[in-house]
């Protein structure tokens, strides 16, 4: 059987009634019979037999690095979203409390951190804050980043360029074909999801097309963004089967190959 690495999923609240990121628990409790174990064992099924869970939110980000103490294929990325940032900017006890995060059992990755400015959940002096903070956090600790931009790689890249040695993912990729150069030209990997196989736009599919294969990581995002026949349903990491098949198809290479690659990919990356 083929091996897939989920390299984006957030599973740590599927199954409890508090904690984590409220969004999240929300959605996974509409499945009330999924738990972050069966989730695990579900994956393994379809061959993805790695996953990074990846926090949101301080109490989320605890969750992650608590659930993956015991699962022997999991890992976790602590970060704050920036939709996040208000809670956190100017709080040095928050952030003292996130920083020693970095420090605990396979902890692999800084993330999601970035800046969204589609929405309006955080101030965009919040956000910077709290992206320069990871930034620093990864960099002293000798981490890769998970990334979320929307929108704001005007801002982004600036931020991005006044520091040496960075490695990381653009998580969820959907821009355009110059951000796309400019993120290879940084060593940037480029992350890719469920989104893939339901858009309609075919500039967006193109760059799909584009990234190169020694880039490419694969991700759910579950509970979030189900790939197509799947949308409307709970989005879990074994989707990421789905989403190599689709990538292969588009791409005109055996999925076999793919996932070759893609694992290697997120080996390297994460030290997985």
């Amino acid at each position: 059987m083929m091996e897939l690495v989920d390299t984006h999923c957030h599973i740590q609240s599927a199954g409890i009634a508090a904690g984590g990121e409220r969004i999240t628990r929300q959605l996974w409790a509409k499945d009330p019979e999924l738990t972050a174990e069966s989730l695990v064992t579900a994956a393994a099924g379809q061959g993805v037999t790695r996953l990074i869970v990846v926090g949101c939110d301080l109490e989320d980000s605890q969750l992650a690095v608590s659930f993956v103490r015991t699962e022997a294929n999991a890992w976790a990325a602590v970060g704050i979203h920036p939709h996040e940032a208000k809670h956190y900017a100017g709080d040095e006890a928050k952030k003292k409390q996130f920083a020693a995060l970095l420090t605990q059992q396979k902890v692999v990755a800084v993330g999601e951190c970035g800046l969204d400015y589609y929405y309006d959940h955080s101030p965009g002096s919040d956000q910077t804050e709290l992206l320069r903070y990871q930034i620093e956090l990864a960099l002293s600790a000798g981490l890769p980043l998970i990334f979320h931009v929307r929108e704001a790689y005007g801002d982004f890249w600036p931020i991005f360029d006044q520091y040496k040695g960075l490695r990381g993912v653009l998580h969820s990729y959907t821009d355009s074909a110059a951000n796309l150069e400019k993120a290879l030209e940084r060593g940037l990997f480029i992350g890719v999801n469920g989104i893939a196989t339901f858009t309609k736009n075919p500039q967006q599919l193109e760059v799909y097309r584009q990234v190169p294969i020694t880039s490419l990581l694969l991700e759910t995002d579950a509970p979030f963004l189900a790939p197509a026949p799947f949308r409307g349903k709970t989005n879990q990491p074994k989707q990421v089967s789905v989403v190599a098949q689709f990538l292969a198809s588009l791409r005109k290479i055996p999925t076999e190959e793919l996932a070759n690659a893609t694992t290697a990919n997120a080996r390297a990356l994460f030290g997985i």
